[in-house]
């Protein structure tokens, strides 16, 4: 009679512990890309908020007023996610504000930071307007 070698390989709760370890490492990396992507979409709006900022400066140069002036377009990747304008009304001749009011997922994911704006004088505001949120955000 021979002797009967040892089977080798994993067992049930080997592999079970493995699958485990594989899904929270996904989960840790999905949370980490959302955090990531959030974050990009809201460097893009503040960058085309700077831009409208500075072509209105640019009108004002020309024609020592902000009346009539109108922005750059945003690029797709701040459209999609922001909606960029000015706030509440069209500039005046001496005051704008504009603003990205963010939409979809970007407003549910970036509820923090919400609506970005910079005005004509550089004061920059985010989310509830504290203090501590401008610097997070901006």
């Amino acid at each position: 009679m021979a002797a009967r070698g040892k089977a080798r390989g994993f067992t049930l709760i080997e592999l079970l512990i493995a699958i485990a370890v594989v899904g929270i490492l996904t989960a840790l990396a999905v949370a980490s890309y959302e955090f990531a992507m959030v974050k990009t979409r809201r460097g893009a709006a503040k960058a085309c908020l700077v831009e409208g900022a500075q072509a209105m400066e640019r009108k004002y140069t020309l024609t020592f007023s902000y009346e009539g002036a109108t922005l750059p377009a945003c690029s797709d990747d701040v459209t999609d996610h922001y909606t960029v304008g000015f706030a509440a009304s069209e500039p005046t001749a001496t005051t704008f504000r504009i603003e990205a009011v963010p939409k979809g997922s970007q407003a549910s994911s970036d509820s923090t930071c919400g609506t970005l704006s910079v005005d004509h004088t550089g004061v920059r505001l985010a989310g509830d307007g504290s203090a501590a949120a401008v610097d997070a955000c901006w």
